[in-house]
């Protein structure tokens, strides 16, 4: 059985790329895989977040993980910090990944540019995220197309580690969704659905209820030829909605659109089925507001799984390395 890991910053507020792009394939994976989810709430503090709605966010986060669908008696879910082991060997991994490879990130570009002073965790951020992935010995990891290349990195610095060292990590291959992997915002299809960007027409959070979900799918952006086709490049707002509709329904995008003459009815028919795939969501995420204290159940189980894995691993690279075990006895 191959072993998948993928974790998720804690926001809380997930919309409907997080859920289609991402979550919807976790869930999927549980059935055949060896599977762990983190919450890598260490990686929300490469920026200034306020240290209360860091602890609510990340529980939140947790919460809405079990609420789309994860499943603790065969996925492993649990909170990065909880584990001591992803910093301890992020200073191994640091020491073998370069300079040149981190200044490379677009990301960390991306996030500094214009800032007279850049925390060290934000360059650092991808060297966390390969310890996060190879603790776990992970065969597959699913990520959207802005981390594939952290994911190279990881790659690169795992191989170059089993070189200096002897085999000591499993290198993980990346798997990206085909379709839905890139959800766009329905008021700016040039652009993917975030959390961060203002557009709150364009975005459908994962929790929205379906009177939201019908009022944003009926004023999201299309074109003004009336031509039915799925065309990404030509027609980005049709093509996304028609990718909506094909996720939610089974389908291919094309297939979808050879069953339509107007827009309106695809709109209708696309909000229809967003609220159908989304209901079992909600109601599972009142669920578990109602009851806090099931969540911190499954998050501290899966800590001290993911420990008992992680720990090992850890071990075997600090050997490599030639640090000294320890004898120190624990009461």
């Amino acid at each position: 059985m191959q072993r998948v890991f993928s974790g998720v910053q804690p926001s809380g507020d997930f919309h409907l790329g997080n859920y289609v792009g991402a979550f919807r394939q976790w869930v999927a994976d549980q059935a055949d895989h060896d599977t762990f989810y983190c919450v890598v709430d260490l990686h929300a503090l490469t920026e200034e977040i306020d240290p209360a709605y860091l602890r609510g966010k990340t529980f939140e986060a947790a919460r809405n993980l079990l609420a789309a669908g994860l499943d603790p008696k065969v996925s492993t879910i649990f909170v990065q910090s909880h584990v001591p082991d992803h910093p301890r060997l992020t200073w191994l991994l640091e020491c073998t990944a370069s300079m040149g490879e981190l200044r490379r990130m677009t990301q960390f570009k991306a996030k500094g540019r214009g800032q007279e002073t850049v925390r060290v965790g934000l360059f650092t951020y991808p060297v966390l995220m390969a310890a996060d992935i190879l603790l776990y010995d992970a065969d597959r990891v699913p990520v959207g197309e802005d981390q594939r290349q952290h994911l190279e990195l990881a790659r690169e610095v795992a191989q170059r580690f089993n070189t200096r060292y002897g085999e000591t990590f499993v290198v993980p291959e990346a798997a990206v969704p085909r379709v839905g992997a890139r959800v766009l915002d329905l008021q700016h299809p040039d652009r993917k659905m975030s959390k961060s960007v203002e557009s709150p027409l364009g975005t459908i959070a994962m929790l929205d209820g379906p009177e939201d979900i019908e009022r944003k799918v009926r004023k999201a952006v299309t074109d003004t030829d009336g031509e039915m086709r799925y065309a990404p490049d030509e027609k980005p707002g049709l093509a996304n909605l028609l990718a909506l509709l094909a996720v939610a329904t089974g389908r291919r995008p094309d297939v979808v659109a050879a069953g339509y003459t107007r827009y309106g009815d695809l709109k209708r028919d696309v909000a229809e089925a967003l609220v159908e795939m989304l209901r079992p969501v909600r109601e599972r995420a009142a669920a578990l507001a109602a009851d806090p204290g099931a969540v911190e159940e499954v998050l501290s189980a899966g800590a001290a799984r993911a420990h008992e894995i992680a720990s090992v691993t850890y071990a075997r690279a600090a050997s490599a390395v030639g640090l000294l075990p320890s004898t120190a006895r624990r009461s």
